[in-house]
């Protein structure tokens, strides 16, 4: 028995804990705070920990671990909007406070990531996880739980939505001539 959890051990570490990265860099992306991307990652591994007797050898491990991502990603959402309160203290200051941004001089990766960010969340994940983290049409909507058609269509919108608002930022900031209509590539 011992020897048995020895070689489960060695083995889970071995096809689950090199997508670490891509899985906190994605859950950041998707929770924008990455202490709480950090807690979703660890939970992610602890519920992989738990199922991966039920993991079959030669599939998908990356897939299987996005999939767990993008459910405790739900998880955590429903569970930030039920204890999501502001305090009117707070809520005055906020109504108080002007911000100015700075203006680059460059579009910077930062400023497509802020463009990603004001994306709605069901085009962001589906963007999130075929340009970035390039899972398959199939395998997005496996983990999404939604038909190929819905992951084709959403990702298009996003990226339509994505590509109007880093050329209103570039428009507005001297970088570069070209229009919102530039040619989109598609996932494998």
């Amino acid at each position: 028995m011992f020897l048995e959890k020895i070689v489960q051990s060695e083995e889970f570490e071995a096809v689950a804990v090199p997508h670490l990265n891509d899985l906190y860099r994605t859950a950041v992306r998707l929770v924008r705070d990455p202490i709480e991307a950090q807690d979703l990652v660890q939970q992610v591994y602890l519920q992989a920990w738990k199922a991966f007797h039920r993991f079959e050898p030669g599939t998908n491990c990356r897939a299987w671990l996005f999939k767990i991502l993008i459910n405790e990603v739900h998880h955590y959402r429903r569970r930030w909007f039920n204890s999501k309160t502001v305090s009117e203290g707070e809520q005055s200051l906020e109504e108080t406070l002007a911000f100015e941004p700075s203006v680059p001089e460059v579009l910077q990766d930062e400023d497509v990531l802020a463009a990603l960010d004001e994306v709605p969340r069901e085009f962001r994940e589906v963007i999130l996880l075929c340009d970035v983290q390039e899972f398959s049409y199939k395998e997005i909507g496996e983990m999404l739980g939604v038909p190929v058609g819905t992951v084709m269509s959403r990702l298009s919108r996003g990226r339509k939505q994505l590509r109007v608002k880093l050329a209103e930022y570039a428009s507005a900031n001297g970088v570069g001539n070209r229009s919102p209509e530039v040619d989109s590539y598609a996932c494998a």
